[in-house]
């Protein structure tokens, strides 16, 4: 999340100056708080939906944060404007600046500690309510029609290369290996650095990318899409407030959330939705993949047989 505000401002930089100088004067719920008296009941609403869910503003249409408050889009553009921004790519720009000052690791599990309070058992609870609220959220954002998309370009692919860093990796290899055992060739990509460029060097035509990215937009992120471009490959992005910066770079972008934005990270939402798109490639290519887990199974009696020739140990 803290790298946001580099991404927007080297993608969006004519916009930049303006919205700065104001918040220099206030934050944005200071902003909030300053204009809330002036609002209408409707307004009010949605000005706290900003305040409590500002991951979801930054990657949620206005359509459904209007659902959310309980009003209408155009209460949400009049909003918007009433908070003195021209339109919600503004105010997004304006968030994410602001978050990205405050969002180091280490400012958002002294948030989380915080919220849990001094009881452990309490923690229990809080990260269950966090990941129930992600995965209803998933449900909600992520269209019938969009996961299809996703899973028509899985299925299609020569190769699916899935890149995933940090706590990201443990997924990208997870969705390597499922896809391997699904008879479909696959690749991930958990290295960064110098050794990241040999990595881009062995992409393939008719690869297609899968790029786990959160919070910020690493080198090695616009490295690869800047590659995936050039050799004219489709990729997919799989983020929570990266959508407006990488929209225009990738086929698809599929919105999923990763606990509150000022809190403590959390991939349960992401595992679902991976394993979702897992479940549904092999719907598409179910001879495929069964023919591909019966090989494996064999291949796993095999290896679980005490060969013929090699002699028992006998008890006395």
């Amino acid at each position: 999340m803290s790298y946001v505000l580099q991404s927007y401002s080297r993608n969006v930089a004519f916009a930049t100056n303006g919205f700065s100088a104001m918040q220099a004067h206030e934050t944005f719920d200071q902003r909030i708080r300053a204009r809330m008296e002036k609002m209408s009941a409707a307004e009010r609403r949605v000005a706290r939906v900003f305040q409590e869910s500002k991951e979801e503003v930054l990657i949620t249409s206005a359509a459904a944060l209007a659902a959310k408050a309980g009003t209408s889009d155009a209460t949400v553009v009049r909003t918007t404007r009433r908070l003195g921004f021209s339109g919600m790519e503004e105010l997004r720009r304006s968030l994410a600046a602001e978050m990205k000052e405050n969002l180091s690791p280490a400012t958002r599990v002294a948030a989380t500690l915080q919220h849990v309070g001094d009881e452990v058992g309490a923690a229990f609870e809080a990260t269950l309510a966090v990941h129930q609220e992600c995965i209803a959220r998933l449900r909600r954002d992520l269209s019938a029609r969009l996961f299809e998309d996703a899973v028509r370009l899985i299925a299609d692919a020569g190769r699916t290369v899935v890149f995933g860093i940090g706590p990201s990796s443990a997924m990208a290899t997870y969705l390597e290996i499922q896809l391997g055992r699904f008879g479909l060739e696959a690749h991930s990509l958990t290295r960064t650095g110098i050794l990241f460029a040999d990595d881009l060097r062995a992409l393939r035509p008719r690869d297609l990318i899968v790029v786990l990215a959160y919070g910020r937009v690493y080198r090695e992120v616009d490295l690869l899409l800047r590659e995936a471009k050039r050799a004219k490959l489709k990729a997919i992005l799989i983020t929570d407030t990266l959508a407006v910066p990488l929209r225009g770079r990738v086929e698809l972008v599929l919105p999923v959330a990763r606990g509150r934005a000022d809190m403590f990270s959390m991939h349960t939402a992401t595992l679902a939705l991976v394993e979702a798109l897992l479940v549904g490639v092999a719907a598409k290519l179910p001879k495929q993949t069964l023919e591909s887990l019966e090989r494996l199974d064999a291949l796993r009696h095999e290896l679980t047989e005490v060969p013929g020739d090699v002699p028992r140990l006998r008890r006395p």
